[in-house]
């Protein structure tokens, strides 16, 4: 609520600095659409039958990861800050999303490795065993869930700035392997093979099943996105063009 509550609050301070650009209520409507899916996910009856299920488990991880996240990069946050925030302070923001960190970090293949590539190191490894024993590993894991979710949507589809963000075709290569990854990895929790969960096998193949056509859609959805967001690049004059007097 509180998050809901700062963006709407920058919202109609963005609004009062410049009437005439003023706000998309699309926007507005998909960070408030984000927050639901994560208060759905984070609240009864999804949190606690995450806790004794893993197919609740991998309910809340395709709301906090895969659905949550797009909606929220689609509201265009950075540029929200960017239209509010003092012009040295805006300066200061620009400069680090074009730092080297970020430029490493805004890389798709490092949003895949995070978002997509850390299930595997998850689900096939002592790691979510661990995690449903500890609270603050089990809130961990969440954040991670979102921040990594959020960075890979950003990459592929977000209308904010991003530093060196590749092209449409780059982008849509990168989408298809994480759709590959995730089908690869819920088939092969589904078969049994080198999953390390604690749980029946039928909740296991129950969550593979929620994985394989959840993340399928979630991606379809990401990938309208990046289509809808998409505008082609100016057009620069050939090198022998003729100037006319």
């Amino acid at each position: 609520m509180a998050v809901a509550g700062a963006y709407l609050l920058l919202v109609r301070r963005a609004r009062r600095r410049n009437p005439a650009l003023g706000w998309s209520r699309w926007r507005t409507g998909w960070f408030l659409g984000g927050i639901l899916l994560l208060g759905v996910a984070l609240l009864p009856p999804v949190a606690p039958f995450a806790h004794e299920d893993f197919r609740g488990h991998m309910v809340q991880h395709m709301l906090i990861g895969m659905y949550a996240p797009p909606a929220l990069v689609l509201a265009a946050p950075v540029t929200l800050l960017l239209r509010t925030l003092p012009a040295a302070s805006g300066r200061r923001l620009t400069s680090a999303l074009h730092s080297p960190p970020a430029r490493v970090a805004a890389h798709p293949a490092v949003a895949l490795a995070l978002s997509t590539g850390s299930l595997a190191v998850l689900y096939f490894t002592p790691l979510y065993n661990a995690t449903m024993g500890n609270a603050a590993a089990h809130w961990l894991l969440h954040a991670h869930f979102l921040m990594s979710g959020c960075l890979f949507a950003y990459v592929i589809a977000g209308p904010d700035p991003a530093p060196a963000r590749p092209g449409v075709r780059a982008r849509l290569c990168y989408l298809g392997v994480a759709i590959a990854a995730h089908a690869v990895i819920s088939q092969l929790m589904y078969g049994g093979f080198w999953v390390d969960v604690h749980a029946s096998i039928v909740q296991v193949q129950g969550g593979a099943e929620i994985m394989y056509y959840g993340g399928d859609i979630a991606e379809l959805l990401l990938a309208a996105a990046l289509v809808a967001t998409w505008r082609p690049e100016p057009r620069r004059a050939g090198r022998g063009a003729s100037v006319t007097a």
